[in-house]
């Protein structure tokens, strides 16, 4: 008997459900719990069950049908308390929504990410993002998520690397000053190291229209080949290949929380992470072949 045929006999079997009857079944337990207050939520506004059940399928039909992930190192991914540090691109960043699917789904792990103020600023952005387990990129939030054995992820390049033109594609920007080494040192935690690939193909940045975006108070104004020539058209973004790789962790042991004091350690620990996550760029960039395809 084939897959198919099964398929069809359990849907017909009493009892038996198919895809519909299951995303049914499955939206109306969540309205119940809901309604019943049967769910719990952390102090960083993190909705395990919200996350679950409407984000994350969201997110998923993007990652596995548009984007058709590709995820690697998995394995490098801890059981405990540690850092993921990635590059940041894509002008809209779509990668950070991504890396989390990624995480959750091969991992079987929440990933806390590190968001700049600008997010939370957003009404509706905000209030999402807090839903989905992600706080503001500061040491405090970052510490007490790390204290508690969570996986954490930061992107040192912030706008800097989501705002780039597409001529620097998968050129790291500047790791800013150090602040995650600080928290990983501190914490006694792990840093992985991650590589995301083709998050700098979907929206490809041509142009700046910086009067406009400091008129909106926004890092940048993008133009790319589609926006704003398409209107809201525009938003939609190019169904680029991409992949996701982890990198073998980078134990600190030999380091004690004071190391977080010491200038020259946070910049050597900071340009060895740095040059990792470029080398890794950069082998994940020629094992993906062309960006469409």
């Amino acid at each position: 008997m084939n897959a198919d045929r099964q398929g069809d006999d359990a849907r017909h079997r009493p009892g038996g459900r198919g895809p519909l009857e299951e995303t049914i079944a499955s939206g109306l337990a969540f309205l119940r719990r809901r309604l019943n207050g049967e769910y719990e939520v952390d102090e960083f506004g993190f909705d395990p069950d919200f996350n679950r059940t409407v984000l994350l399928p969201l997110a998923r039909a993007l990652y596995q049908h548009w984007f058709r992930v590709e995820v690697s190192g998995v394995e490098h991914v801890p059981a405990g308390g540690a850092l993921v540090v990635a590059n940041h691109s894509g002008t809209i960043p779509l990668d950070a929504i991504m890396l989390s699917v990624a995480v959750h789904d091969h991992a079987g792990r929440d990933l806390r990410l590190l968001g700049a103020d600008l997010v939370y600023q957003v009404p509706v952005l905000g209030h999402l993002s807090r839903k989905a387990g992600h706080t503001l990129a500061s040491p405090a939030d970052a510490s007490r998520l790390l204290g508690k054995d969570e996986l954490v992820g930061v992107f040192p390049e912030g706008f800097k690397g989501v705002g780039k033109p597409f001529a620097d594609r998968y050129r790291l920007q500047r790791f800013g000053r150090g602040g995650f080494v600080e928290t990983a040192l501190r914490a006694g935690v792990p840093i992985v190291p991650a590589a995301i690939v083709g998050a700098e193909e979907i929206y490809p940045k041509i142009a700046d229209v910086r009067p406009l975006a400091r008129l909106l108070g926004l890092p940048y104004f993008p133009v790319t080949p589609t926006f704003p020539l398409l209107g809201p058209a525009g938003l939609v973004p190019l169904p680029s290949k991409w992949m996701i790789r982890f990198g073998e962790p980078m134990p600190l042991e030999e380091y004690d929380a004071a190391s977080a004091d010491d200038p020259m350690t946070v910049f050597e620990i900071t340009d060895q992470v740095r040059e990792t996550v470029q080398q890794m760029l950069n082998e994940t960039v020629l094992r993906r072949g062309p960006a469409f395809f």
